[in-house]
């Protein structure tokens, strides 16, 4: 009984940030011709206004939202892209936060945009000595290399865990030392819209710790795989 409890504690805390953060972004997506322009429209808008040179805005297919530094590209949803809604407006003011810590040289952004090769590749490296850790051990008769092994692999896939929340903190940069004050001073949202645009881009810095939560998810499958 307390197992069962204690996995839906679990689940409620790894999913309960990802679903409040799209509840959010659904719950503001009404579009307003009260707005001058789309979320696209703005970014481009803001690349200009702030000099961010070589800066491009494109329209993903996917969901995603993203700044990509190594292309300096920041890549929309079609939602926010061509939306005229609240989250569309949030959304493209956290993105071109990036590209302005990007164009400042903020320490912290160059430092995840290293980390996150890195934890691309271990990834996939510590899933294969994580299954190649039994037949090492049986193979070679050696059981510290199976330990080795074993030990290595989960050290290496709870690196995905620390990357996102180490870096949380540039995404709360990008939310709230960027993206407000552009929209508090440049008069972008009606002094009413403050608010909501605080939760949005709560919601927008938080979608880091949705994926590191998800990340101990994936690490707890593997330690209860490697139990049996």
């Amino acid at each position: 009984m307390l197992i069962a409890v204690g996995l839906v504690v679990l689940l409620v805390v790894i999913f309960a940030p990802q679903f409040w953060t799209q509840a959010i972004f659904k719950k503001y997506s009404q579009e307003l011709d009260a707005f001058p322009g789309t979320g696209g429209e703005l970014a481009e808008h803001l690349i200009s206004q702030f000099e961010l040179v070589d800066v491009n805005v494109e329209e993903l297919e996917s969901n995603e939202n993203y700044y990509d530094p190594e292309n300096k590209t920041i890549g929309l949803s079609a939602l926010v892209y061509k939306g005229k809604s609240l989250t569309s407006v949030v959304i493209a003011a956290h993105e071109i936060g990036h590209a302005i810590q990007h164009q400042t040289a903020y320490r912290p952004l160059y430092l995840r945009w290293r980390l996150a090769k890195v934890v691309a590749i271990s990834e996939k490296i510590a899933s294969i000595m994580l299954i190649a850790f039994p037949f090492a051990a049986a193979l070679t008769k050696l059981p510290l290399l199976g330990g080795l092994l074993l030990f290595s692999g989960i050290m290496i896939l709870f690196l995905p865990v620390m990357f996102h929340l180490i870096t949380l903190p540039v995404e709360l940069d990008a939310s709230f030392n960027r993206a407000l004050p552009i929209l508090e001073h440049g008069q972008y949202l009606p002094d009413s819209a403050m608010p909501i645009a605080r939760k949005l881009l709560m919601a927008a810095a938080l979608t880091y710790v949705s994926a590191s939560l998800a990340s101990v998810l994936n690490f707890y499958r593997w330690l209860a795989f490697l139990r049996r």
